[in-house]
C-alpha cells in the first residue's frame, strides 16, 4: 500500500492487488485465527453476535479477544461492562479484559466520554483499525473476533486487506432485501479472496414462553433460499430474546447461561 495511501481505490493508480498487503500485529502479540463478523445493513444484530460468539469460544477455553471495528457506533464494551479507559506504555496499549477474561480494543475505551461523537473521514477512521491491530499488546491469543461495521466500505477494505482474516461470518435477518444485502457482503469477501465461513441469522422467530410455538415475526425466511444460491452453509438461526438484549444492555452478556452460539463455536473451533 501506498505511503500516502487514502484508501479511494476509484482515484488510485497503484497496482494494489498484487501486493501483500497485511500489517504485522504488535510484537507481543499471537494471533492464531482471526474471524470477521460482518452485515450488509445495520441493526441486525452484528455485535451481539460478535459478542456472544466470543463469549461461547471462551467457554471452550480458548483464548478469546474482540477488536470493535465498528468505529463510529462502538457497542462491544457495553455488552460486557467495560467502561474504564485503555491504558499503555511505550511498547503499546494494554486491551481491557472482561470479567471472563475476554480481551476488548474498541474507541470506547479510548474516548474522554463514551457519547463523544467520532466525526472522521474515512481513511481516519480506517487507520484506526490498523493501530488496534498493530499497536494493542494482544498477547498469546486463539481467537480474535472483528466486529465490523455494516456495508463494503473503507473498514471493511481495511480489514480484508490488512489483517490475516481467515473468514468471515455474515449476520443477516428474514427482511425483504436480505439476498442482495447478503449477496453484496458475500461477493465483498470472495472477491477480497476471503473464506465466507457461513450465515447467521437473527431475529429469526419468537418463541412463546407460554405455548413454546415459534412466531416468525419479521416474515418467513429466505435463508435457505440465499444460502443455497450462494452455497454458503447456515451456522445459527437465533430468537428474539428480551433478556439477551437486557444482559446486553446491562453489561452482562458473559452472565448469560443459554448462549445460542455454542454450536457455531464448536464448528469453528473444529
Amino acid at each position: 500500500m501506498a505511503e500516502n495511501c487514502t484508501h479511494d481505490c476509484s482515484s488510485c493508480g497503484a497496482d494494489c492487488s498484487s501486493r501483500d498487503l497485511r500489517v504485522p500485529a504488535n510484537a507481543q502479540s499471537s494471533i492464531k485465527h482471526v474471524i470477521a463478523v460482518v452485515s450488509g445493513k445495520g441493526g441486525v444484530g452484528k455485535s451481539t453476535v460478535t459478542a456472544s460468539l466470543a463469549v461461547a469460544m471462551a467457554r471452550r477455553g480458548r483464548k478469546t479477544a474482540i477488536l470493535d471495528a465498528d468505529i463510529t457506533g462502538p457497542s462491544i464494551p457495553t455488552a460486557f461492562g467495560v467502561h474504564q479507559r485503555a491504558t499503555g506504555t511505550d511498547e503499546g496499549i494494554d486491551p481491557a479484559v472482561t470479567p471472563g477474561g475476554i480481551e476488548l480494543m474498541s474507541l470506547n475505551l479510548l474516548t474522554a466520554n463514551e457519547t463523544d461523537p467520532v466525526i472522521w473521514r474515512g481513511p481516519v477512521i480506517a487507520g484506526v483499525v490498523t493501530q488496534f491491530w498493530q499497536d494493542v499488546i494482544w498477547g498469546d491469543v486463539d481467537y480474535m473476533f472483528v466486529d465490523m461495521p455494516p456495508g463494503t466500505g473503507d473498514v471493511p477494505l481495511t480489514v480484508f486487506q490488512s489483517l490475516p482474516v481467515d473468514g468471515v461470518i455474515v449476520v443477516t435477518s428474514p427482511q425483504d432485501l436480505v439476498s442482495m444485502i447478503v449477496t453484496k457482503a458475500v461477493n465483498m469477501a470472495r472477491m477480497m479472496d476471503i473464506p465466507v465461513l457461513g450465515l447467521v441469522e437473527n431475529y429469526s422467530y419468537f418463541q412463546c414462553p407460554d405455548c413454546g410455538g415459534k412466531h416468525a415475526v419479521f416474515g418467513e425466511s429466505q435463508l435457505e433460499k440465499v444460502a443455497g444460491e450462494l452455497q454458503i452453509p447456515i451456522l445459527a438461526r437465533l430468537p428474539i430474546d428480551p433478556s439477551l438484549a437486557e444482559a446486553f444492555d446491562a453489561g452482562k452478556l458473559e452472565q448469560v447461561e443459554q448462549n445460542y452460539l455454542e454450536e457455531t463455536a464448536q464448528i469453528l473451533d473444529a
